[in-house]
């Protein structure tokens, strides 16, 4: 079994985009701890969509799940003063990791 990877459709609009890269660029290693992370990705749009993707990679499902449950979850409760959503939508699509390649060495 292979790798699988996560990836979160955020909606977000023209004037909430830097709002939301300052919040992930100060994130600071949130994910990078977790036990079966792989790798992150926050990929802006170019053109043609105001929809940003936040992919993960994970050893297994169980990983993502672990993480969901613990470290991610704890990080989106808190009290009421949390700042509002930058996004105004949210998707998630599961990949099962069937090949993949890297540059020639």
């Amino acid at each position: 079994m292979g790798s699988v990877v996560k990836i979160n459709v955020l909606t977000v609009p023209a004037e909430q985009r830097e709002v939301l890269e300052q919040r992930f660029g100060s994130r600071a290693g949130a994910v990078e701890g977790a036990d079966g992370f792989e790798w992150f990705e926050l990929l802006r749009p170019v053109e043609g969509t105001d929809q940003y993707l936040v992919y993960t990679r994970w050893r297994d499902e169980e990983s993502f799940q672990a993480w969901m449950e613990g470290p991610m979850k704890a990080a989106h409760q808190g009290g009421g003063d949390r700042p509002k959503p930058a996004a105004t939508g949210s998707t998630v699509w599961s990949f099962e990791v069937v090949q993949s390649a890297g540059p020639k060495a």
